[in-house]
């Protein structure tokens, strides 16, 4: 009964868009788990059972939190399957690693020191600067980005296809990202490739982000960041906050202007909730002072 309640439950939510991999490989841990057992509906106690054999607080709590939700769904059709308390095996307590916000002048040593790649004359010198730029110029992921075809650039932008919940966009780009685009696709096509991947080896072959990271690492040495913040390095993925913060600093202190650009850049960075994209916000001494302006302008406004 349980096993065919779940297969339901994976069938919604992959309707709804989500890949709901992870997720339905435990679920169907804990079926088996609870049927071993001889239940026919979730209980409490089983659910905890279960989630208590992950190694550590944050996966138990995890774990259980996952059931809770299935048993939710459960529950709103037979009382019968109980839920388990969202506490049951403590409170979480979230940890957000604070992004590393690049200036403009650390980009144009990571692109200048990408550019000096070896060998020389290569497609690897200007794919690594175009692969970094884009990512900088648009806060694209990783992913999508070694994810691209041929044929995701088109006249009006980039098509950014199947990403998380099986969404995809098109980002139209500033001349000057497209200017350099270009550059790189007449280098490409120079390349014998054995696909049609935009972004490639030397060696014509797509690449995959251990080899990315592995590469920006060096460049990070190169340019004398690594290690500059309590020995976390700043990571590819900070290039994404960056264009998230910097962008929002360009609306200055217009509260129309930022309720505005939240929505554009949610919809831009590819979230399905506005609140995703706050999560990418970081303080800069920009948007403080921006924030410190409105704020006296309008305890001024009140005074008057």
């Amino acid at each position: 009964m349980l096993s065919r309640d779940l297969a339901r439950y994976i069938d919604r939510k992959r309707t709804l868009g989500f890949k709901f991999r992870d997720p339905a490989g435990l679920l169907r841990d804990f079926v088996r788990f609870a049927e071993q057992r001889g239940d026919r509906f979730i209980t409490s106690a089983r659910a905890i059972a279960w989630a208590a054999q992950a190694p550590s607080p944050e996966r138990r709590r995890t774990r259980l939190l996952m059931v809770r939700r299935f048993a939710l769904e459960l529950h709103a059709e037979n009382a019968r399957h109980q839920v388990p308390a969202a506490d049951a095996l403590g409170k979480a307590s979230t940890k957000r690693r604070p992004p590393y916000i690049y200036s403009p002048d650390q980009i144009v040593r990571l692109l200048r020191a990408a550019a000096a790649l070896e060998p020389a004359g290569s497609i690897r010198p200007i794919m690594y600067t175009t692969l970094l730029g884009l990512i900088a110029a648009t806060g694209i992921r990783i992913a999508e980005a070694l994810a691209l075809r041929l044929d995701d650039v088109t006249a009006d932008g980039l098509v950014i296809r199947e990403t998380k919940c099986h969404k995809s966009r098109l980002l139209p780009l500033h001349a000057t990202t497209r200017h350099k685009l270009d550059r790189y696709l007449v280098a490409r096509r120079q390349v014998a490739a054995a696909d049609r991947a935009l972004f490639i080896s030397v060696r014509g072959k797509s690449l995959s982000y251990v080899t990315v990271r592995g590469v920006f690492l060096q460049l990070l040495d190169r340019t004398k960041l690594r290690g500059t913040r309590a020995g976390r390095d700043p990571r590819i993925h900070d290039l994404r906050h960056t264009f998230a913060v910097r962008s929002l600093e360009q609306c200055r202190h217009d509260r129309s202007a930022v309720a505005r650009h939240i929505v554009g850049l949610s919809t831009y960075l590819g979230h399905a909730h506005v609140t995703d994209t706050y999560w990418y916000l970081q303080a800069t001494p920009v948007l403080m002072e921006q924030i410190a302006a409105a704020g006296e302008a309008l305890l001024r406004g009140g005074a008057a």
